[in-house]
This record gives structure tokens, C-alpha cells and sequence, in this order.
């Protein structure tokens, strides 16, 4: 659980950790657009290279983001090993009667594993070059133009910034609780599957008892501090667009505009 990156921040000094929070989200959706427009394993290219690129622009080590597909690895071989036995196709490679493996089932199960690497890599890029402070005033500013039909922008961007904030927080908590339960003679290595998850009921209930203690004490905290939403606040810092954000913009825009392209070429 200490490999989740999602949610977590890095501090630095590097090209993407000085753009516009803004930016970087808008950049997000437009990389997760491009990514759902791709229909071909070899176009995969572009947001690979674009994301590699963001990689060396942010300065964060490779291992993090290595790090951040390891909580997701049997998620990946489940749903490789789905696509296998439920995608049809015309081109066989082998047939065992009760079930014949495809080509275009290979294809897809490689497709959707690549495109959910892709998906979590590019979200904890975000996360690691963006604080939460950060993140929730992109939110807000992002979403104020909704205001006019009373949406609650600041209230909907503090519960996301809080629930990515809380992720290292349980995580933490929940390596102590582990430590706890296995100085006490808990074994959640030995066993099957099923044994392995009742073990964890140990720690899953302590787990859940502290995680709403905290958000009554954050509540609380909230309160005394006379918080009553996102009316008639300030800033400390206010958002504002530079030339590093517009060449940010420009290149997302390339690449893009590269694989629409391609979408429509292929």
C-alpha cells in the first residue's frame, strides 16, 4: 500500500512544478482524451512520448511513477486475461473447442492494459508535481464559471483535494495497524486468496474507525476556524498564466492534434 502514489507531492523546483494548476488539469483531460481517441497499439507512440516528456520536465524519479502501477499490477493481469476469453475474432491462433484464442483478442487485451498504464501514470504525474493547495484552487477557478447556476465549485473542488490528501494518510495508517496486528502473531502473508482477505478484516475495521475520527476532527478543525464555504474567501496567492503555461499548452495542443489525426486517418 506505501507504493500508491496517487495523491501524494512532491516538492521541486522543475518546469511542470511552476506551471498553472489550471493548466496542468486542463493538460490532464486533454491527455486522457487523447488517450480514449487512440484505436491502434503503434499510435500509443504519442502519449507515451508525451508523457516521458513531462517525466523529464518534472525531475521526478522513475521509480515513483514504477512505483505507482505496482497496487494496480492484478488489476492489469485480470483484466488482460478478461479480454482474452471474451473478445472475439476471426483470426485464431488456437482453437480448444470450448474456447479458441484470437488475434484481435490478444490485440485488445494488450490495448486495454497499455491505455490503463497510461491512464494512472499521467494521474499521478499530476499529483506529484501539484500540491493540494494548488489543486483546489485549478478546481475552483476551473469550475467557477458554473457559480451562475449555483454550483458549488470551491465545496466539490475542497472534497476532491481532501480525498487525494487523505490517501497517504490511510495508507500510513494502515501500515501501523498492519504492524500492530502482526506484532500481536497476525499473518497476512500465508494462505490462499481467501484466507489472505479475511485476514484483513483485522485491519480494515480499525481502519475504517480511524478514518472517520479524522474526518470528524478535520470537520471540527474546520468548523473552529469558521469555515463556511467557498463565499467571500481570499487568497494568499492568486493564479496566473505565464509564457511557461502557453508553451505547455501549444505542445499538449501538438501532440493532440497529432493523434486526432491519426484518429481520423486510421
Amino acid at each position: 500500500m506505501r507504493d500508491i502514489t496517487l495523491g501524494q507531492f512532491i516538492a521541486g523546483n522543475s518546469i511542470l512544478h511552476h506551471c498553472d494548476p489550471r493548466t496542468k488539469i486542463v493538460i490532464m483531460i486533454v491527455y486522457v482524451a487523447m488517450i480514449f481517441l487512440i484505436k491502434s497499439i503503434p499510435v500509443f507512440l504519442l502519449p507515451l512520448a508525451f508523457l516521458i516528456l513531462s517525466l523529464l520536465l518534472s525531475h521526478i524519479p522513475v521509480s515513483y511513477i514504477l512505483r505507482s502501477l505496482k497496487p494496480i499490477r492484478l488489476l492489469l493481469i485480470f483484466m488482460f486475461v478478461l479480454n482474452l476469453f471474451f473478445t472475439r475474432g476471426e483470426k485464431i491462433i488456437f482453437d480448444l473447442g470450448f474456447w479458441s484464442l484470437t488475434w484481435e483478442a490478444v490485440m485488445q487485451s494488450v490495448f486495454i492494459t497499455i491505455r490503463i498504464v497510461l491512464l494512472v501514470t499521467g494521474a499521478s504525474m499530476l499529483t506529484l508535481t501539484t500540491s493540494p493547495i494548488a489543486l483546489t484552487d485549478g478546481i475552483e477557478r476551473l469550475l467557477s464559471p458554473l457559480k451562475v447556476f449555483r454550483f458549488p465549485s470551491h465545496e466539490l473542488a475542497m472534497m476532491m483535494t481532501i480525498a487525494l490528501r487523505f490517501i497517504p494518510t490511510l495508507i500510513e495508517e494502515s501500515d501501523k495497524i498492519m504492524k500492530a496486528q502482526m506484532s500481536r502473531g497476525a499473518d497476512f502473508e500465508s494462505g490462499n486468496l481467501l484466507v489472505r482477505v479475511k485476514s484483513m478484516v483485522p485491519v480494515l475495521v480499525p481502519l475504517f474507525v480511524s478514518s472517520f475520527r479524522k474526518a470528524d476532527e478535520l470537520a471540527t478543525a474546520m468548523e473552529s476556524r469558521c469555515y463556511h464555504g467557498g463565499e467571500g474567501r481570499t487568497r494568499l496567492h492568486s493564479l496566473q498564466f505565464t509564457r511557461l503555461d502557453l508553451f505547455a499548452a501549444l505542445l499538449t495542443a501538438g501532440f493532440f492534434a497529432a493523434t486526432l489525426i491519426l484518429y481520423i486517418v486510421l
